[in-house]
């Protein structure tokens, strides 16, 4: 992938991520030359990590932290 300073700069803990789990190459450029390129340490790949670990950071909570998903009546039908 090639993207400008600038993007990157704007984007670059999620360049990061991509670059950690997925082990992408980032190319940064400046008026259109190479000036850096971000890459996975030598030795590491993605394949090595645990599934439920590339699921780490892409969750999303679709409810307030004190809502239950249980039903209050499911509750009272144990007693």
């Amino acid at each position: 992938m090639d993207i400008s300073v600038t993007r990157f700069r704007a984007l670059c803990l999620e360049l990061i991520r991509q670059v950690e789990s997925g082990g992408e190459v980032v190319e940064i450029t400046r008026h259109g030359k190479t000036v850096a390129r971000l890459l996975p340490p030598a030795g590491s790949s993605a394949s090595a990590q645990k599934p439920w670990e590339a699921l780490r950071g892409t969750g999303e909570l679709s409810m307030d932290p004190e809502e239950s998903v249980l039903d209050a009546r499911a509750f009272d039908a144990l007693r």
